[in-house]
């Protein structure tokens, strides 16, 4: 100490710091929550749910709807099926249901009773057919069989009337002449024939065929090709929903429809009906889908979803 004085007295700058925070925190802390309120309620007005981040989300969106083979935007693997929108249990109390499984499992075992021709109004054709199969010797019969099963326990709990043309409880058949007459005598108010196809490897996807306007012989289909589309217009919708499956890739445009005249099974109806081929069995993709249990269950539930749709008006 050159000079003989005390130093300084040090400056409180500590105390004066801690006071300074105390005073300040709860300020910052309202003022944080003000601009919080005013963001959530900017956020609701936007339609984002409350407390939303404006950043993007890095949650993968589970890939594009499932497409068919070799088309763009095609996925390795479909997505979830949509949820169920069964409606009441009793919604379609008093409707009448004909689900037709196509072909019958003993087909097979009496391929004479089957190549007997029948009259289907312009020409004649085959009783029935024993059906396709997949490569692995999964029978269309098996499968359309276990799927209206299915469509017939779903429309059954919604309340309506179900009839199946065949249960596994004949020998063979019935005939398609057979088939659309059992729908016209049980007058329903919808009837649906189960299929799945026998196209070429890579053909993928599933459609429903229509009635083609028909007058000749005992057929008649004017008064039904205006309800017959608006029933596979609901069924394409529905099957898509519930399987996230693509319609066919090798017929009917992509739109999922086509129109024969050539079918006893529509041609005869005299009830709104249309069939739907539900994949392609000789398609190795479409076959693992088709022999698979769950996906079954989705493949029916579409379809009972369609008809329902159908049945209750819906657009």
């Amino acid at each position: 100490m050159s000079n003989g004085s005390f130093p300084p007295t040090p400056r409180r700058l500590g105390g004066t710091l801690v006071i300074v925070l105390a005073v300040l925190a709860p300020v910052c802390f309202a003022g944080w929550l003000v601009w919080r309120s005013m963001s959530e309620d900017d956020a609701k007005a936007a339609g984002a749910p409350s407390g939303a981040s404006s950043a993007p989300s890095l949650v993968p969106n589970g890939g594009g709807k499932q497409g068919v083979s070799g088309s763009p935007g095609a996925s390795a693997q479909p997505q979830s099926p949509a949820p169920s929108r069964a409606p009441a249990k009793n919604a379609l109390r008093g409707k009448v249901v004909v689900v037709d499984p196509g072909h019958n499992p003993r087909n097979r075992d009496h391929t004479a009773d089957i190549a007997r021709t029948v009259d289907v109004g312009t020409h004649r054709k085959e009783c029935d057919t024993t059906g396709t199969a997949t490569n692995s010797g999964y029978a269309e019969a098996t499968f359309t069989l276990d799927v209206s099963r299915r469509v017939r326990t779903l429309l059954s709990e919604r309340g309506a009337t179900v009839k199946l043309t065949q249960n596994d409880d004949r020998p063979y058949g019935p005939c398609v002449d057979e088939r659309a007459a059992i729908g016209n005598e049980a007058h329903a108010d919808a009837a649906v024939s189960v299929h799945a196809d026998g196209a070429g490897a890579g053909q993928r996807g599933f459609h429903v065929i229509l009635p083609a306007s028909v007058r000749g012989g005992g057929a008649d289909t004017s008064a039904i090709t205006g309800p017959s589309r608006r029933l596979g217009n609901r069924l394409v919708r529905g099957f898509t929903e519930a399987t996230q499956s693509a319609p066919a890739n090798y017929l009917g445009g992509g739109e999922g429809l086509t129109v024969r005249d050539d079918l006893g099974g529509l041609n005869l109806s005299t009830v709104p009906k249309v069939f739907i081929e539900c994949g392609n069995m000789r398609d190795s993709k479409d076959a693992a889908l088709l022999t698979d249990a769950h996906w079954r269950q989705r493949a029916a539930r579409g379809i009972a979803d369609g008809i329902t749709d159908f049945l209750l008006g819906k657009r």
